[in-house]
């Protein structure tokens, strides 16, 4: 089973027009698993395996530095590892040693030389605002830049959830009317949950998005803001270009206002590395980037619930009432712009607007209303074989709808003279 890395490469490799034999030869797996995958375009699942740790594995942030500072030969560094305490074979040296090699030169190959549609980059910054009351808080501008034309695509939100963070790069795309090949983060939390021994831990939501658009993340090395400086150098044209002395009234209005001024101003100005129009090469390169897919990708937050006894599902510390058919099940909560959309499956349950505050009840009547009405529930929950001690139960009448009258009306029955069924 390939990784989720080669997955991604493999679709990257299609989308550039490569066949599935060059595929599996620049990847090293068999053209079955290539047509395999690129049919299916399903990302691959495994079982968590608890891996035997490499022997080579003390000694890797040592070869790492070294090779950061100098090209320097396997021989070389298997003798300075192996004065340290390394007994593992040369092989094991060699192999790891060639995987850093390629490493280091590809990254220098992204950051000197961009092909039309190949590359984008993507940065947060924070801003300092002053509310109206006098108290400062912080907003995020999300940036995305080509890395051919330099075009680049701002928006301004509150928080920086996932959510925010796949709604900007859907706006992007059809700012930038496509989708580059793929597009280079720094070590932010939205891509990017960890690293193990080398390994990139990617955010698993945030890979199916990027299969949806077929664009393929690429990670920096840590502590490198060099790698990454087509969108920090945006960031700081952006402070200076369209923030520093910008009237900020709502996070809607300065989105507006950033939006006019990329279309007047950042992406009509002669870029200052290849000297030429920045909008003249957007349009080159447009042709270069992947189209958008049919439909957008969902990117509601998705959490699962059980639906307890008195048809109640519990959420954010509130609580919500869904048809009773599916009580005792676990259902889909999808939660966006405060609306909540309950699912079993694929079918609709309910839809609810999230109130402020915490501990409240919100219900549809319409839903205890068919649960009194459904007798075959009553049936269900009480059965046909009781005995006539139980009847009672099935046919409702231990449940009577009665009449209420005045607390005076009583006072006359209980004096006489007045009939207690009239």
């Amino acid at each position: 089973m390939i990784s989720m890395e080669v997955f991604m490469d493999i679709l990257a490799l299609r989308r550039q027009g490569f066949s599935i034999r060059y595929i599996a030869r620049r990847l090293g797996i068999h053209r079955n698993t290539v047509k395999k995958y690129l049919e299916s375009k399903a990302p691959p699942k495994y079982l968590k395996r608890k891996r035997k740790g490499s022997i080579l594995d003390p000694y890797k942030q040592t070869i790492d530095d070294y090779l950061q500072n100098d090209d320097y030969r396997a021989t070389w560094l298997f003798d300075r590892i192996s004065k340290m305490g390394y007994q593992g074979s040369y092989d094991t040296v060699k192999t790891y040693v060639r995987q850093v090699k390629e490493r280091l030169t590809r990254l220098a190959y992204i950051r000197f030389e961009t092909e039309p549609g190949l590359q984008a980059q993507v940065d947060w910054g924070d801003f300092q605002v002053q509310e109206p009351n006098g108290l400062v808080t912080t907003i995020y501008a999300f940036v995305m830049v080509l890395g051919y034309c330099r075009a680049m695509y701002v928006e301004f939100v509150s928080r920086c959830t996932l959510e925010a963070f796949m709604d900007c790069h859907i706006r992007a795309f059809r700012y930038l009317k496509g989708v580059p090949a793929e597009i280079l983060y720094d070590n932010m939390k939205n891509v990017v949950i960890g690293r193990k021994h080398g390994r990139v831990d990617f955010n698993v939501e945030f890979l199916h998005f990027a299969g949806h658009y077929q664009f393929q993340p690429k990670p920096c090395p840590p502590y490198s803001p060099w790698v990454k400086g087509k969108a920090e150098r945006p960031m700081d044209y952006l402070r200076e270009r369209f923030w520093r002395g910008y009237v900020y009234n709502s996070i809607d209005q300065a989105n507006r206002d950033v939006f006019d001024w990329l279309n007047e101003v950042a992406n009509q100005r002669i870029h200052g590395t290849h000297r030429q129009p920045v909008v003249v090469r957007w349009h080159n390169e447009i042709e270069h980037l992947g189209k958008l897919p049919a439909n957008d990708y969902d990117t509601s937050v998705k959490v699962f619930r059980k639906v307890y006894k008195d048809c109640q599902v519990s959420y954010n510390c509130n609580h919500y009432v869904v048809p009773y058919h599916v009580v005792g099940k676990k259902i889909l909560l999808k939660i966006k712009n405060g609306t909540i959309w309950f699912y079993n499956d694929d079918q609709l349950l309910a839809t609810y607007h999230e109130p402020e505050g915490q501990y409240h009840l919100i219900a549809n009547p319409l839903f205890y209303e068919q649960l009194k009405k459904d007798k075959q529930q009553q049936r269900r929950k009480y059965g046909r074989s009781k005995g006539k001690a139980t009847r009672g139960l099935i046919n409702g009448s231990l449940f009577p709808q009665v009449d209420y009258r005045p607390l005076a009306d009583y006072e006359r029955f209980a004096q006489g003279g007045v009939a207690w069924n009239n």
